[in-house]
């Protein structure tokens, strides 16, 4: 059962809906690169040469990236809303003769 301060128009509820599921692809990416890390470490830890950082590093900043655009540059993300706001109000501002 539904409550009704539960409920969202259809645009709200497809945003909401879109960022849930941008959230949880982040958070997969970020346990797979655990995991695979982990082992990759395991492996070059047996090995002579210590190279298992060369990959976390630069899935690293891929995963940092991922992260800025889900949690940041998303709509209805912190930077996003702040930057729709600034333009708003930029808009109802009279224009300069």
């Amino acid at each position: 059962m539904t409550h009704p301060e539960h409920t969202l128009d259809p645009e709200r509820e497809r945003l909401a809906q879109r960022r849930a599921r941008a959230k949880l692809g982040w958070y997969f990416h970020a346990c797979v690169y655990v995991l695979v890390n982990l082992l990759l470490a395991f492996v070059s830890a047996r090995s002579t040469h210590a190279w298992a950082i060369y990959p976390a590093l630069g899935w690293g900043l891929g995963l940092l990236l991922h992260g800025a655009a889900v949690w940041l540059a998303a709509p209805g993300g912190a930077l996003y809303a702040q930057l729709l706001e600034r333009e708003r109000a930029a808009l109802r501002r009279p224009p300069a003769a």
